[in-house]
């Protein structure tokens, strides 16, 4: 990452003989930090991708917004459906105050006797747009890794909207399971059509064997938001959450909101644009910041749509505090109805991320003993561990230690009740 000559002109008050390192260790942290938001968008860069990113950075500028753009567009993508999702990220990581969608940097072209120079045309100084000054990238990377820890509640409005720009870029696939449906494979069983058609076009001489096996097709996921008044702070973000979620798999996310009614919000949220979504939501939502009848909205879920098979080997997210006004026996019931019905519930509680947090509300005590998972969802960084957990992507040792939570609290909670 120390590629790139710095003067000290550019480290500002920085001593220059201190700040090289400096530097390095906060372009490595960024690079980091941007490789693991493209991770929550779906784009699989890894350890080798990241550390290729690292190298290129190295070997170009790390101070020019082209040169940061191409080392990861060409080393972190890799499939072609990676770079719309890469543009966001990059757009949302590096450009405070940009849109969703980024215009890729081109090289510009120079008309004239140096029409056949490589060098891109620039007056006597760079253009600023295209330039990320050591304090620039360092400050915004910096400042979206810290926002990804920030509780979302207590978000002023500037970091709302730079918050709206990353959740636009997250994807929440289900995990796979095996189809009933077969398709071409490399082994399995054998395709006795394709085979013989294969030797009957060989002139009836033995060819090679052609296989077919299940295929693989991730789950439908469920979201209950929970939008009561004790969720207001978290509301907004989560149903854009939702929002990113239902575009990007329409047909396989589903979103219902929970309060003192169920209200299905599926079609709305697949709006192109996210802002006419929220709003279209706000619409149909009657009961929006109102109590919370959390057993009765998802008995009403169950006896309407889950019981009939939406819910039925999906993975079922549930958002909400777990504060309930209704019967917490009622409760208890439906989300035993729905552990049933359901390949893996999950309970995303904003709440869970306050130190010694005890799930102590009566609603969440009554309804954990039916939940696989309860996890946080009060930040950035939860949202893109549940994604993780949601996709099957989660480690042993992280579902072991999930367990040990889920036992600790349930002992905590029954103490208390």
């Amino acid at each position: 990452m120390n590629g790139g000559s710095t003067s000290a002109g550019d480290l500002g008050d920085d001593a220059a003989g201190n700040a090289a390192p400096a530097a390095g260790a906060d372009l490595a942290g960024s690079a980091v930090g941007f490789a693991r938001t493209l991770r929550a968008a779906g784009v699989p860069a890894g350890p080798q991708r990241v550390h290729a990113f690292l190298e290129a950075l190295s070997a170009l500028d790390p101070y020019r917004r082209e040169a940061v753009y191409w080392a990861g567009r060409v080393t972190l993508c890799a499939e072609p459906d990676d770079l719309e999702r890469y543009d966001r990220v990059f757009a949302a990581f590096f450009d405070r105050d940009s849109t969703a969608r980024v215009t890729r940097p081109r090289r510009r072209v120079r008309l004239g006797a140096d029409a056949t120079s490589d060098t891109p045309a620039r007056g006597g100084a760079a253009d600023s747009d295209d330039v990320l000054t050591l304090r620039t990238v360092t400050r915004r990377a910096s400042a979206a890794e810290r926002l990804r820890h920030r509780d979302i509640a207590g978000l002023d409005e500037h970091e709302r909207a730079e918050l709206d720009q990353l959740l636009r870029a997250f994807r929440l696939p289900g995990e796979t399971r095996r189809s009933r449906r077969r398709g071409v494979a490399r082994r399995g069983g054998i395709d006795r059509r394709r085979t013989v058609r294969a030797m009957l076009a060989a002139g009836g001489e033995p060819g090679q064997l052609h296989h077919v096996a299940p295929l693989e097709r991730p789950r439908r996921v469920l979201l209950l938001v929970d939008v009561s008044g004790s969720m207001a702070g978290y509301a907004d973000a989560l149903l854009r959450f939702a929002h990113a979620a239902t575009r990007q798999h329409a047909g396989e996310t589903e979103v219902f909101t929970l309060g003192t009614r169920l209200t299905r919000v599926s079609e709305p949220l697949r709006h192109r644009d996210v802002d006419t979504a929220m709003r279209e939501v706000a619409a149909a939502i009657p009961d929006w910041e109102g109590g919370t009848r959390l057993g009765h909205t998802l008995r009403e879920f169950l006896d309407r749509w889950g019981q009939r098979g939406l819910a039925r080997g999906a993975v079922v997210v549930v958002l909400s505090d777990g504060w309930e006004t209704g019967e917490v026996r009622v409760l208890a019931q439906q989300a035993e109805r729905l552990q049933r019905l359901a390949h893996r519930v999950v309970w995303a509680n904003p709440r869970a991320g306050r130190p010694g947090f005890t799930p102590t509300a009566a609603g969440m005590a009554a309804a954990l003993p039916y939940c696989d998972q309860l996890v946080e969802g009060h930040s950035l960084a939860a949202l893109e561990h549940l994604a993780r957990i949601v996709a099957g992507g989660v480690d042993q040792r992280a579902a072991r230690q999930a367990r040990r939570d889920r036992t600790r609290w349930m002992s905590a909670a029954s103490r208390h009740g």
